[in-house]
């Protein structure tokens, strides 16, 4: 089965780790293509590039300061995320209950 473009939707988009870490990056605050160079150590390219995907899914926004661009986390375009991996939030927090009361009686025996 071939793969969602990347520009898809922003699933596919944030799949790739180095767009999580611009992601990460621009959490901080609002950093120009530059920053993000040299915080990630990438080439200018492949951020521009990596930025790009991001702009086309609307997980960043950009605007011109002078003759830099700067960017910033859409936090709304990053909602369906939140949404999708909520609902399995009360899975995790009950299997990890389980295994907490698996510990317990394991050192109960212990004693």
């Amino acid at each position: 089965m071939a793969r969602a473009a990347t520009t898809a939707d922003t699933f596919n988009a944030v799949a790739e780790p180095r767009r999580r870490q611009i992601l990460d990056e621009l959490m901080a605050g609002e950093r120009s293509v530059g920053d993000l160079v040299g915080a990630l150590g990438l080439a200018q390219p492949q951020v521009s590039k990596h930025l790009r995907v991001l702009r086309e899914v609307g997980a960043v926004e950009v605007r011109d300061e002078g003759r830099q661009r700067v960017y910033r986390v859409n936090g709304a375009a990053l909602k369906p995320i939140h949404d999708w991996v909520k609902r399995y939030e009360r899975t995790w927090s009950q299997r990890f209950e389980l295994l907490d009361d698996v510990l317990e009686e394991l050192k109960e025996q212990e004693k």
